[in-house]
């Protein structure tokens, strides 16, 4: 895949009358290009093997999201016992305590009262106008499951997709922090230590109508892709914070990372890997991103501008 590196990516506009419709043509062009690298992306063997994979996890319900949250915060893939071995070719380690879930019982259930032929004999239901053999399977319950963690196991790796930022980052960090209290957004970097939000890299929380929104990233020492990570959740501040009927998730994440690919851009930082990360989002239709150019771009310019009024004084 070809892809922007350093400092060949990133532009500068001039103060001249024509500098906002000079940075709309670059940011145009760019999107252009992004589209390019997110077909590129999802053509490729590295992400068709990663699709691969993310097509044998389940998806749970909300309950059980929560029981998995609950008892092991850090999750991210779990299967059962024998599904790792058999899917995966990983192993459940030694002493690993399961985390418990509820599965869903399915067998032939009564047409009429639903039971299973074994509770539907000890029932008050009379129902008798087919043989439970005829009788159609359906949901009859739920029973308690084991599952497993992907850090709980060892094994075949599991593919991954880089979509780390890169380059010299400079000041940009703390230059963000001052341009999101201009745009009245709180920031905050936590250590790896005291990070609670699992394999997110970086979160917005929105508050009440006559609060602040809250940025939170986690600290790395990639220095270029703390900085992207600050722009992409910035751009969901700015984006989709107060918005009373917001968008859905994969299109706020594709507006985001799309602001965070130009800035980075802009920045002379190779944010390239974002057609991976993007492409995980926009499904069979890249142009989603052309689509949304408008407030792609108007975000992208209002970061640019705050970066630029930021560096100058």
């Amino acid at each position: 895949m070809s892809g922007s590196t350093d400092r060949e990516s990133s532009a500068s506009f001039g103060d001249s009358d024509q500098r906002s419709e000079e940075m709309h043509r670059t940011i145009e062009a760019w999107v252009d290009d992004l589209v390019d690298h997110v077909d590129e992306a999802q053509a490729s063997e590295t992400f068709q093997e990663w699709l691969d994979i993310q097509s044998r996890f389940h998806d749970y319900s909300y309950r059980n999201t929560l029981l998995i949250t609950l008892q092991c915060p850090e999750a991210t893939k779990v299967a059962g016992y024998q599904a790792w071995q058999e899917e995966f070719d990983r192993h459940v380690q030694e002493g690993e305590s399961a985390i418990w879930i509820w599965a869903p019982i399915i067998a032939k259930q009564c047409p009429e009262c639903g039971k299973s032929p074994s509770y539907h004999e000890q029932s008050d239901c009379e129902y008798d106008e087919t043989p439970p053999e005829e009788w159609d399977r359906g949901l009859v319950g739920f029973r308690p499951a084991s599952v497993f963690d992907v850090s709980q196991t060892e094994g075949e790796p599991l593919p991954e997709l880089k979509t780390a930022a890169t380059g010299d980052a400079g000041n940009l960090v703390s230059t963000l922090e001052d341009a999101a209290n201009d745009f009245n957004v709180d920031v905050e970097i936590v250590g790896s230590e005291e990070w609670i939000h699992g394999q997110a890299e970086g979160i917005c929380k929105p508050r009440r109508s006559d609060e602040r929104p809250l940025v939170v990233v986690r600290d790395r020492e990639n220095e270029a892709d703390l900085a992207v990570t600050l722009v992409h959740e910035l751009a969901h501040a700015l984006l989709h914070g107060a918005i009373s009927d917001p968008l859905a998730r994969d299109a706020q994440e594709l507006e985001a990372e799309s602001v965070a690919y130009i800035v980075g851009r802009y920045c002379g930082l190779d944010t390239s890997n974002s057609s991976f990360y993007l492409a995980a989002w926009a499904g069979d239709d890249p142009d989603m991103i052309r689509e949304r150019l408008g407030r792609i771009s108007r975000t992208a310019q209002h970061l640019i501008d705050a970066i630029d009024e930021q560096a100058q004084r």
